[in-house]
């Protein structure tokens, strides 16, 4: 389905028709398995959206300024091949990122320019794609609204691209997900294309503690707000004041990890199932890992996904880097 909002954006929809079904039947098998779990793809209803926006704001969560800072740098360096070329963004609910690579942009370069936010929110590429017209009219734009994880044959693969996947999302990926999920982007990019990806770094126990412990309580909200979208989607009566956030970094696994911990024995209402469901005090869902890097992992994956690394931003920190790509060219074998 085509979506026109005025003559310099369009917007194609074309989100795969999963039924409600389907989707109860995933929830309702991640909380009766042990241990229990919700997808940290359920995070982003329209408040969760708003939360996390509201976390990258805070002083502990040092990742959003860290990389807009990156980009800057980034920009600078990539600005002359920004021409004649598609400028395609994984994640586009926050198009301030972008908007520094398009500033960088000579004026002239723009209207060479295709811009094309891919996200499963039509709201959020609705969004993005308004701001980003006003802002830099000249600019094509044409959103595609749909899941990149499980869709990738849906990114338009005629032109030259610049893919751009921020915001360390990327950490979300077990080590063995991020790497198939870099193949098969690797699969779909021509030689020379390019790929901008940012990678939280393995760092300081404390630092990356306090990152998801803020100390307004604002992560706490968030991760609290996916029992209220469970609810919404499979009918139970999830009471979020009746579990505490646990969020705390696992090193043997390099990662984040957050749970939702009850704090008294529960009996959730499950309309969907025979037995409701049961948590001891204690207990904890899992909902979602931050998987953190060090360089060698970064070598690895882009070795291991026919990538070649052409530049590392990274903070006097070392905290974060931001890494430009290109596919491998083919070689020549004759």
């Amino acid at each position: 389905m085509k979506i026109i909002l005025n003559s310099f954006i369009k917007i194609d929809n074309l989100l795969k028709d999963e039924s409600h079904q389907n989707l109860e039947n995933k929830i309702l098998a991640d909380l009766k398995s042990t241990p229990k779990k919700i997808s940290s793809t359920l995070f982003y209803d329209e408040e969760g959206s708003r939360l996390f926006e509201e976390i990258t704001n805070l002083p502990e969560y040092y990742l959003t300024r860290t990389e807009k800072v990156l980009l800057k740098k980034a920009a600078l360096c990539l600005s002359e091949e920004l021409k004649n070329i598609d400028i395609i963004e994984f994640g586009s609910g926050d198009c301030s990122k972008i908007s520094i690579i398009l500033d960088n942009i000579p004026k002239i370069n723009r209207k060479t320019i295709r811009y094309i936010p891919f996200d499963v929110s039509i709201a959020a590429v609705e969004k993005s794609s308004n701001i980003l017209t006003s802002k830099f009219p000249d600019v094509t734009v044409n959103g595609i609204v749909a899941d990149f994880l499980t869709q990738l044959n849906e990114v338009p693969i005629e032109n030259n691209k610049l893919i751009c996947f921020l915001g360390s999302t990327i950490g979300n990926f077990s080590m063995k997900k991020a790497l198939h999920f870099l193949i098969e982007l690797s699969k779909i990019m021509h030689p020379g294309d390019l790929l901008l990806i940012g990678f939280d770094m393995v760092k300081n126990k404390e630092v990356l503690e306090r990152a998801y412990n803020d100390r307004e309580n604002v992560t706490e909200k968030f991760n609290k707000n996916i029992l209220n979208v469970v609810n919404r989607i499979i009918g139970t009566d999830f009471n979020s004041e009746s579990f505490k956030h646990v969020a705390f970094y696992n090193e043997d696994f390099s990662r984040i990890e957050m749970h939702l911990e009850a704090i008294e024995d529960l009996e959730v209402n499950c309309p969907g199932l025979l037995l409701n469901i049961y948590l001891k005090k204690g207990e904890r869902i899992h909902t979602e890992n931050s998987h953190k890097f060090t360089i060698q992992d970064i070598n690895n994956l882009a070795s291991s996904a026919g990538l070649e690394i052409q530049n590392i931003f990274i903070d006097d920190n070392k905290w974060f880097s931001l890494v430009h790509m290109i596919k491998r060219k083919e070689r020549n074998n004759d």
